[in-house]
């Protein structure tokens, strides 16, 4: 596959960006194969630098809902820009649409705006502890809740002290939450928990509801704030909070990716039990008040609520598990499909260090379908059966394609060492 242009963007970016690319959406841990860059998306599909066309089972890691450069969207903030985007004041448009979440989700009664997931955990963090006055922060161990020093999951540049009042709990067992709450004593400020297990690396999984309803419980019991960070699964999994599946409200919930089709907005949303707290805050940002994401953000909320997206993106979503699943057992492979079928992540049996999902990843690749080998993938909501289709095949023959070379891989020495010092830094800081 032609990669010329990308290779020659990554050795300039090489020269004048730190290891030419950095965070999330850095390659480096990812097949050789994968570009770095891309030139332009539309609905369901990206083109990279060298001009291929990829279905893109990524969604720019979560933003795209509903397709890239949705028309309904981008004409919204079409019109929105006309009249001002980043103001020495907010626009109206900000009151709208805080009017319009706290309208849709049932817990929040107000809501504050930023721009990435990590602002609005830091932010809901802060708000926890300027509500209870106390200072620990439970979370559960392998959670991914942002980039900050308080949150990264990788240590370089991070101190013990940052670190110092976060404790940790295993997801869906009650047993090791209601622990770790006694443990904090009358310290406690708040327990974070992720909508479902979506972990890197490892099997997804769905809340237990006795979990979810203990989480709720030991918070009323002890004044703390029972946080559930929505940023990768918010709007994805219910048209309110994903734990109103399982019955449990929260007294935080921090959005972000979707929320505004690819526009850079997310944010806090919480109940009047931590008004006052939230108040209390100075936190704040040249851009956070940008009228533009702002207005984009209302017309998804509008899509969300008025269409099928929900049920449409499941449906596809438990095609294409069945129609991989089916084609995987063909071939001989252990193939694990985990998560909700809209949010799916896939790894292979027997393969510890992945290299058989690597291998899977860039046959895929080549097929013209992007998909990961370790992180959750989201399904578009512009997505058809067609494309489905067409991922499945091409699925078949990847499955196909790696069954013949299947003695010959070998695994990636950069996921090796990110995945030792990852596990170097988890021992220490639950130490």
């Amino acid at each position: 596959m032609k990669r010329d242009r990308d290779r020659e963007l990554k050795a300039r970016a090489l020269k004048v960006i730190p290891n030419g690319m950095y965070g999330h959406e850095s390659v480096r841990p990812l097949p050789a194969g994968f570009p770095q860059f891309f030139e332009r998306a539309e609905g369901a599909y990206i083109w990279d630098a060298d001009g291929q066309r990829y279905l893109d089972f990524m969604c720019a890691y979560g933003p795209n809902l509903l397709g890239y450069r949705d028309a309904r969207v981008d004409a919204a903030a079409a019109r929105q820009a006309s009249l001002g985007d980043t103001m020495t004041g907010p626009s109206p448009v900000m009151v709208d649409l805080a009017e319009t979440l706290v309208g849709m989700v049932t817990h929040a009664d107000w809501a504050m705006f930023c721009k990435n997931g990590t602002d609005t955990t830091s932010m809901a963090m802060m708000a926890a502890r300027a509500q209870t006055g106390k200072r620990i922060v439970l979370l559960a161990k392998g959670a991914y809740h942002g980039a900050a020093a308080w949150c990264t999951p990788h240590p370089a540049g991070v101190v013990p002290e940052d670190r110092a009042l976060l404790r940790y709990y295993d997801y869906n067992d009650a047993d090791s939450l209601e622990a770790a709450v006694r443990a904090a004593g009358d310290d406690l400020a708040a327990v974070f928990a992720s909508p479902f297990k979506h972990d890197s690396f490892v099997d997804q999984a769905l809340p237990d509801p006795a979990y979810a309803h203990r989480a709720r419980a030991l918070c009323d019991e002890t004044g703390a704030m029972l946080v559930v960070d929505e940023v990768r699964a918010g709007f994805r999994l219910a048209r309110d909070c994903s734990w109103s599946l399982v019955g449990v409200q929260p007294d935080l919930s921090c959005w972000g990716k979707a929320m505004a089709n690819g526009q850079p907005l997310s944010f806090l949303l919480g109940s009047d039990r931590c008004r006052v707290g939230a108040g209390s805050l100075y936190v704040t940002g040249s851009f956070w008040f940008a009228a533009v994401p702002m207005a984009a953000a209302i017309e998804t909320l509008r899509i969300i609520r008025e269409t099928d997206y929900l049920e449409h993106t499941i449906r596809l979503g438990d095609r294409l598990r069945e129609g991989l699943s089916a084609a995987a057992m063909r071939h001989g492979f252990g193939f694990r499909q985990t998560g909700p079928s809209q949010m799916p992540i896939m790894l292979f049996d027997d393969d510890p260090d992945l290299r058989v999902g690597f291998a899977w990843a860039e046959e895929m690749l080549v097929r013209g379908i992007y998909v990961h080998p370790w992180h959750n993938m989201f399904l578009a909501a512009c997505m058809t059966d067609a494309d489905i289709d067409m991922a499945v095949a091409a699925g078949d023959e990847a499955f196909a394609a790696v069954k013949a070379r299947r003695d010959t891989l070998t695994p990636s020495p950069v996921l090796t060492a990110m995945a030792a010092a990852r596990s170097k830094y988890a021992r220490e800081a639950l130490a």
